[in-house]
């Protein structure tokens, strides 16, 4: 797997090297990435293309309900790299999706939420790269350790739709602390850690969320690189 060092390395998808970047006056600021497009990772099987525009996903539409949890504000920036250069990548669309507080996701008919969408959203990116959510922490189910569904939708450097996949998830001791507390305490602890979970060992350590305290809630940020030339990454999932 390809990750970029933070302020470091920077790595880019589909390439075999990783490149140190450097900053001298004039020169294009260094990047500071999370991770690059590598790992994408399974889309999974509750995903729905709810094409709903909004920053703050945590409420039911058809009700204004919020869904209870504890609030996690995501502030995502999202770059193109291009000749080891990272510059932002406006009119991104980022899609959010995930289960609530007791492992249930909306608009899934076996699950009994036909219709509803809480949980579900897009933001487009700003000239800066950035695109923000409200959510809350997520809860889990049987199978799968703590996880954030993520989709980042643009165009490819040879004009086609570029689509990359993947999945953002949470130290074991962030998880283990905050299923302690209501509501999540009700269901007990995750029967499946990030080590035993198949799809997070595929690149997962890479994917991680490192939430600060804010208030009654949490923030966290993540930074990602797209190598839009790079059309198997791009490819629709």
């Amino acid at each position: 797997m390809l990750l970029g060092a933070a302020g470091a390395t920077l790595a880019v998808a589909g390439s075999t090297t990783a490149s140190a970047t450097t900053s001298s006056p004039g020169a294009p600021d260094i990047c500071t990435l999370d991770c690059v497009v590598k790992p994408e990772q399974m889309e999974g099987p509750y995903f729905v293309d709810e094409r709903l525009n909004r920053s703050d996903i945590r409420s039911e539409p058809s009700t204004g309900q919020l869904v209870p949890g504890t609030a996690l504000a995501i502030n995502f920036t999202v770059q193109q790299i291009r000749q080891q250069q990272c510059t932002p990548l406006p009119g991104a669309m980022v899609d959010l999706w995930q289960c609530d507080a007791f492992g249930l996701y909306s608009d899934i008919p076996s699950q009994g939420s036909r219709g509803r969408r809480f949980l579900r959203g897009y933001q487009n990116t700003d000239q800066t790269g950035a695109a923000r959510f409200t959510t809350i922490l997520p809860g889990w189910y049987t199978g799968r350790t703590l996880h954030i569904h993520l989709k980042i939708r643009t165009t490819g450097t040879n004009g086609r739709p570029y689509e990359f996949t993947s999945q953002l998830y949470f130290t074991p001791e962030f998880g283990a602390a905050y299923l302690r507390t209501e509501p999540y305490r009700r269901k007990g602890p995750a029967d499946t850690t990030n080590s035993r979970d198949s799809i997070y060992r595929n690149g997962g350590a890479q994917m991680l969320l490192r939430p600060q305290q804010a208030g009654s809630g949490y923030t966290a940020d993540f930074a990602i690189g797209l190598d839009l030339s790079n059309t198997q990454v791009g490819r629709p999932d």
